[in-house]
């Protein structure tokens, strides 16, 4: 067995012992070096500058449509961006990193030094829209666990990967004491802010768990406190 298959093997066992789904984080392409793993170690960082985001690691290569880095959330805080991998093309290295736009789930390349220094988490937090449960996980054990609420029926919270962006209050009531805004977008683009999903509380508690909302996540007040003082801006998000 080689070298990078062995790695690949035993980051695969690393995630089903943690009950993480092997696929979870991203792959590195063949020449490229992994800076997280969407499990145990994630990378993100601020945008230096405002480029543009390119299909391939290369001047050349067509550019992402929208897909240009911004500095701030549509909620006017610091813009962050999951950083997957580094690739070196002669004497400039290439880092692709996941971009938070619609359609979910976009990724692009973007040269180094268009982002700043990297961030390390290792939590990461797991949504599964069947059983209506969220768990965090930090190194790969089970930290946290509560019952949420998510979208219901056509306007279903959406699957994939992504991750936090930002951390808000002062909503009032109806979103609880701590919101999380997430890099996920519901199928309301018309919503305030450009409909991006949300992690947060409720004055609603009995309608947890359910499908009660128009895609955001909700999880009952002392959930989402607790929740609040265990997870930093950059955990990835997988929903199932």
């Amino acid at each position: 067995m080689s070298i990078r298959r062995a790695i690949v093997v035993a980051l695969a066992l690393g995630a089903a012992s943690a009950g993480l789904p092997a696929d979870a984080g991203a792959t590195p392409d063949a020449g490229a070096t992994q800076l997280s793993n969407e499990r145990t170690v994630t990378r993100w960082a601020y945008a230096n500058e405002l480029a543009t985001a390119r299909v391939f690691p290369s001047r050349r290569a067509h550019k992402i449509t929208r897909g240009r880095l911004r500095s701030r959330t549509e909620d006017g805080l610091p813009e962050i961006y999951l950083v997957l991998q580094s690739r070196w093309r002669g004497s400039q290295q290439w880092v692709q990193v996941r971009l938070p736009m619609r359609p979910n789930g976009r990724k692009g390349w973007v040269r180094r030094e268009a982002l700043g220094t990297y961030q390390v988490v290792h939590t990461a937090l797991r949504v599964n829209r069947r059983t209506l449960r969220a768990t965090l996980y930090r190194d790969g054990k089970k930290i946290w666990r509560s019952p949420v609420g998510v979208g219901r029926r056509g306007m279903e919270t959406p699957a994939g990967h992504f991750w936090v962006r930002e951390r808000l209050k002062g909503f009032g009531s109806t979103y609880g004491p701590v919101a999380f805004g997430t890099a996920a977008y519901s199928r309301l683009s018309e919503w305030p802010g450009g409909g991006v999903v949300g992690i947060h509380g409720t004055n609603e508690p009995g309608l947890i768990p359910g499908r009660p909302s128009h895609g955001c996540i909700r999880m009952p007040n002392a959930k989402i406190r607790q929740l609040a003082r265990l997870m930093p801006l950059g955990t990835p998000i997988h929903i199932i």
